[in-house]
């Protein structure tokens, strides 16, 4: 007998959101780089998201697995690469390291911002606006240019807005059995015969 789970995503969507806006804090200027971001890091953005990606593996969702789990991984290597130096276990990545990884997880965020064309508008908005922050951030590791930097921030705060929305939506969405918090009309080819939020 077949039976229903729950929906994991607005779990990972809720961890990625809220370190997101708390490191974008920083990256604008609000906050000093603190135990408050690594721990969100390590626990909400990383092992939360990792959680998810693994129960997405098991509902057969390819793009929720490698999604939530890339990106809970992104979270726990952004950690290490701040804190490995500080432990006396690797040396520090220079700028411009850093920007070459910060550039390839734009480069991998474009191609799921492709995926999300098929789907939701609120997955192109969340996708989307992450593919921008990592290229800033990258260009002003390269640069050195610290306004980049703030824009970058800004741009972050709205990322991790977008993707919470998304998961309040989600949940609000599946309790009420109605349309709550629109996230934009599904493609045609997401319908499945549930009844999708819209």
């Amino acid at each position: 007998m077949a039976t229903s789970s729950a929906n994991p995503a607005p779990l990972g969507l809720a961890g990625f959101g809220m370190t997101t806006i708390l490191l974008n804090l920083h990256n604008a200027g609000f906050f000093e780089l603190n135990a408050v971001i690594l721990a969100m890091g390590i626990c909400y953005g990383g092992l939360a998201q990792i959680l998810v990606g693994m129960m997405e593996f098991r509902k057969g969702n390819t793009f929720g697995t490698v999604a939530f789990t890339s990106y809970g991984l992104f979270w726990w290597s952004l950690v290490m690469i701040w804190t490995l130096p500080a432990l006396g276990l690797a040396a520090p990545a220079s700028a411009a390291f850093v920007g070459w990884y910060l550039l390839l997880w734009g480069i991998f965020t474009t191609f799921f911002f492709l995926g999300t064309l098929a789907g939701p508008r609120i997955g192109q908005i969340v996708f989307g606006s992450l593919a921008i922050l990592f290229f800033l951030l990258a260009a002003k590791d390269f640069t050195g240019n610290h306004a980049i930097g703030i824009l970058a921030g800004y741009v972050g705060i709205f990322c991790g807005a977008s993707a919470l929305y998304e998961a309040f939506a989600l949940v609000l969405n599946e309790k009420y059995g109605r349309t709550v918090m629109p996230i934009g009309a599904p493609h045609p080819a997401q319908m499945t015969g549930q009844v999708v939020p819209a």
